[in-house]
């Protein structure tokens, strides 16, 4: 139920407004006393509120002073008998979410409150969804090597160096790409991120330049490419080196000159990005290889930024496993969870080939599936055990979780492809994972069509 607060002076508005909202299930609270009013908003919890001009003590322009300067976010309603241009324009300054002339009409009123409680909903909703992102894309770890990273973010972020990040599958150089943004001087525009192994090779000059409609067959309309929408701010650039090299020698135009074509069009667009990239393939080797361009690869690589894999920072991980844990509980509303130091012992011995991104899957199936808030070194070994008698396929196995989750992963793609005729995009989908990401472990796991 959605609770509003009036202060006003006068005690029959109060009622009167308390009397028409609660009709329509609000629950509404009010009080004539200004400073009774403060208190009520410092410690209460209202969708919105309903706010007097005219008052004595504090009147409505010096309680929504108080308000910005306190940063109190509340979807704040002015009310007066005494309307005017000077004092409309006067509360939308100070963020008055809207304005009622008294005497109050009853259908404007319930029109002003319901769109204030609902925005002021949505407010919250989204607060929270950015704390939850931000808390489950914090970067965890006390290891000599992340402190190291950080510190190199910290001293390269502010400035305009292109940055490359290299490191294994789910070392979490995304992360440290979205940390090095967050830090820039160009963290008020969006960072703009491209995964480069998931566009088609006859896409990505579109998808990176953007292009003119009608320059080619389905261009049913302009689009604006990766870098326009950079401009000014971080381009982030995905498994670099699955770029195509007709691509990369694009790119490397795009940063020498500072300008790019879009694909069909005939004049140069000014853009001032940054870019920041990252690999998990050695690019040396791809080079020698001749699969990457040597000079681009210079270009890129002014900064670079090593993220070892979790198995060469096994300290971190019983870190990783509390933050993990207690963000899925409380995303699940589950009662928190709690490791035994030979539970611990036994997760950072495992190899942990898909390093954090694997070690959270874990985690969350650990807390998904052991119903016992103490886990103990039994309870890890008791929920491999049977997650391994799910499958007869999957009983010659060795005492090695991690072969038993790569059996098992195998397994479960093989039954994926099987039961969408290998439509490759639709088993992504369902299996949550990007096309690159699924091509990748059928190399892997040498699975192929028979």
């Amino acid at each position: 139920m959605k609770s509003i607060l009036v202060i006003d002076d006068e005690r029959e508005i109060c009622e009167s407004i308390k009397m028409i909202l609660e009709y329509e299930d609000y629950l509404v609270d009010y009080t004539t006393d200004s400073y009774k009013g403060l208190q009520k908003i410092e410690y209460g919890n209202y969708d919105a509120l309903l706010l007097d001009i005219q008052m004595p003590g504090n009147n409505g322009f010096e309680i929504l002073n108080w308000l910005l300067e306190k940063e109190i976010e509340m979807k704040v309603i002015m009310i007066s008998a005494h309307a005017s241009v000077e004092n409309a324009v006067r509360s939308t300054k100070l963020g008055a979410f809207d304005f009622l002339e008294k005497p109050i009409d009853r259908d404007k009123l319930l029109i002003v409150v319901r769109n204030a409680a609902e925005q002021s909903v949505l407010a919250r909703e989204n607060r929270k969804l950015k704390k939850d992102i931000s808390v489950s894309e914090k970067i965890i770890g006390t290891s000599s090597a992340i402190k190291t990273i950080l510190e190199t973010v910290e001293r390269v972020a502010k400035t305009d160096a292109r940055i490359m990040i290299t490191g294994e599958n789910g070392t979490g150089k995304e992360l440290i790409a979205q940390a090095i943004h967050k830090q820039s001087g160009r963290s008020n525009k969006e960072l703009i991120e491209v995964n480069c192994a998931a566009i088609h090779h006859e896409l990505i000059d579109s998808e990176l330049f953007g292009h003119e409609k009608g320059s080619f067959t389905g261009a049913v309309k302009q689009h604006i490419g990766k870098f326009e929408q950079a401009d000014g701010g971080n381009l982030f650039l995905d498994e670099i080196g699955d770029m195509s090299l007709q691509a990369q020698a694009k790119v490397l135009r795009a940063i020498e000159e500072g300008k790019i074509e879009r694909v069909g069009g005939n004049s140069k667009i000014d853009v001032n990005v940054r870019i920041i990239s990252a690999t998990n393939k050695n690019l040396l080797d791809e080079i020698n290889k001749g699969n990457f361009r040597e000079d681009l690869f210079h270009r890129l690589n002014v900064i670079p930024i090593y993220i070892p894999p979790l198995r060469e920072r096994r300290d971190d991980i019983p870190m990783l496993i509390e933050h993990f844990s207690k963000f899925i509980c409380e995303k699940n509303k589950f009662p928190q969870k709690t490791y035994t130091e030979a539970a611990l012992k036994t997760l950072q011995t495992l190899q942990w080939k898909g390093n954090i991104r694997e070690l959270r899957n874990v985690v969350e199936r650990i807390v998904i599936m052991i119903s016992k808030t103490d886990i103990n070194e039994k309870d890890i070994s008791m929920f491999i055990q049977s997650a391994s008698s799910n499958n007869d396929d999957l009983l010659n196995i060795s005492n090695s979780f991690q072969e038993f989750k790569e059996k098992a992963e195998k397994a479960f793609i093989l039954k994926q492809l099987n039961a969408n005729n290998w439509n490759i995009s639709k088993t992504a989908d369902i299996l949550g994972i990007q096309r690159s990401h699924l091509y990748n472990k059928l190399k892997k796991y040498e699975i192929e069509k028979e």
